[in-house]
């Protein structure tokens, strides 16, 4: 919104004094502006609630506010009051506030309460339009925010506490234009984190482009980067852009970073060190404008200590580093996972909605996905085809649910698992037979307790919950079976 072009957006007049209301009308609206207007606080209010829930995602029909400080039964700074704790501590949009009679208490509260401005009557036309304008493009900027986030929610799926802070980094370090490392095991999603921290930059709106470094070959890959000219060598039989040309104003995301190898390396350097390019069998170098975000399922540090990757690379990079974590760190999202994939597979394949079974969902959140959130993908795809009607046990995979054969009260080892009372124990049973089976009965009685929750029941038990997934397999304990 420039300067010279008109307002636009949504204005609430919040005032007692009918003439104070149309004078802002007739200045707000003869610059574009839609208004709508208030002569207390209280109706005021009820308009901007309604605005909060009806608003679409991102946006909302009221974006300004401009309240008067005196005004009967609630005043306009009671107003705020009340608006911060809707917003959670902020106002949810931009307030003015103005006032014939103003105090320095009353500005420093204002300012304290998250005010976008504060002046006095009589109103200065041009002191109005400009502090509107600079509301609007305030509330834009956070609306942007907002819709952002819900798209960042969306692609990156997990309540638990360390996706949360996942969440939070890609929303901070989106809006930057820094450089990215995203460093997780095979399978947690790095991908999408990349795409995520795009879409929340400035760049979203030209392209990603997206290169497995370990899928190409290394006699190909510097073609496949920064492109050939015709006749460079044999096959070149034409003109070719790279990658990196093909990203430009936008992100280029290099998968496997780890796995390229040292010369391609020194080239991708100096591309981010000078801004600049040269295709293979070039004369002449190219400018790219071009956000680089890299990830690997490999230790760069070990790589660099090795000699494998060059250590000026790895800090070009590195500029913040970001850890997807594993499947087995997210307590909690695996449910959570469960229900959003096996409803999209169904989506896909033109399957009935499906539901699981308390039993089949404790199997599966009782699994260590070794794969993370690829392999749970998969395995509920696989699911949602093979199975008839809704999900049961027998319906998991049994590498999933563990030996159908373990059931409570079968042989471990071998030999005879009991479960001890009063009674004494059976002759000829082993001691390593009797531990197991007192193991077992302990830590039914503690799942039990924590409602078949793994994680809560490893705390109780002060083990790491991949160790309790260990054992309850060894010991043939599983939820329903």
């Amino acid at each position: 919104m420039s300067e010279t072009t008109g307002l636009g957006g949504t204005i609430l007049v919040i005032d007692d004094e009918r003439n104070i209301r149309r004078t802002l009308r007739m200045v707000l609206e003869g610059e574009g502006a839609t208004v709508l207007d208030a002569d207390s606080a209280e109706e005021g209010l009820e308009m901007i609630q309604r605005a909060l829930v009806e608003g679409p995602e991102g946006q909302r029909p009221i974006q300004v506010v401009m309240v008067d400080v005196c005004l009967p039964n609630m005043s306009g700074l009671q107003l705020l009051e009340k608006l911060c704790e809707i917003g959670g501590g902020t106002p949810p949009l931009p307030v003015i506030l103005i006032s014939g009679h103003a105090t320095v208490t009353d500005a420093v509260r204002a300012t304290r309460l998250g005010a976008f401005d504060f002046f006095e009557k009589p109103l200065a036309r041009d002191r109005v339009i400009v502090s509107v304008r600079n509301a609007l493009r305030h509330y834009q900027t956070e609306a942007e925010l907002r819709s952002l986030r819900a798209r960042a929610r969306r692609e990156i799926i997990g309540e638990s506490r360390p996706m949360q802070e996942l969440l939070r980094q890609v929303i901070k370090v989106g809006g930057t234009r820094a450089r990215v490392l995203i460093e997780g095991e095979s399978g947690t999603g790095k991908e999408l984190v990349a795409r995520a921290i795009h879409d929340a930059s400035e760049r979203r709106a030209a392209a990603f482009v997206k290169v497995n470094c370990a899928a190409i070959p290394r006699e190909l890959i510097e073609s496949e980067l920064f492109g050939h000219e015709r006749g460079a060598f044999t096959g070149a039989t034409a003109q070719k852009r790279g990658l990196f040309e093909l990203a430009h104003g936008g992100t280029l995301f290099l998968d496997e970073i780890g796995d390229m190898d040292l010369n391609a390396q020194a080239k991708v350097l100096r591309v981010l060190q000078s801004g600049e390019l040269m295709r293979v069998g070039g004369e002449r170098p190219i400018k790219v404008d071009v956000r680089v975000l890299a990830a690997t399922h490999r230790n760069l540090r070990e790589l660099v200590a090795s000699g494998e990757f060059r250590e000026d690379l790895y800090f070009r990079l590195a500029v913040v580093p970001i850890a997807v974590p594993p499947l087995r760190e997210r307590p909690g999202d695996v449910a959570l996972l469960c229900r959003y994939y096996l409803d999209l597979a169904c989506h896909e394949n033109g399957i009935t909605p499906k539901r699981l079974s308390p039993a089949a969902q404790a199997a599966l959140e009782a699994y260590p996905w070794p794969g993370n959130v690829r392999e749970l993908r998969n395995v509920m795809e696989r699911i949602a085809i093979l199975s008839d009607g809704d999900i049961e046990i027998g319906d998991v995979p049994q590498e999933i649910r563990g030996d159908p054969e373990e059931e409570a009260g079968a042989p471990v080892g071998g030999e005879a698992v009991v479960q001890f009372g009063e009674g004494a124990v059976p002759p000829g049973m082993s001691l390593k037979a009797f531990r197991d089976s007192v193991e077992r009965a302990f830590i039914l009685q503690r799942l039990s307790e924590q409602n078949w929750n793994v994680s809560k029941t490893a705390e109780t038990l002060d083990v790491e919950r991949t160790h309790l997934h260990k054992k309850m397999k060894l010991l043939g304990i599983a939820r329903g079976g």
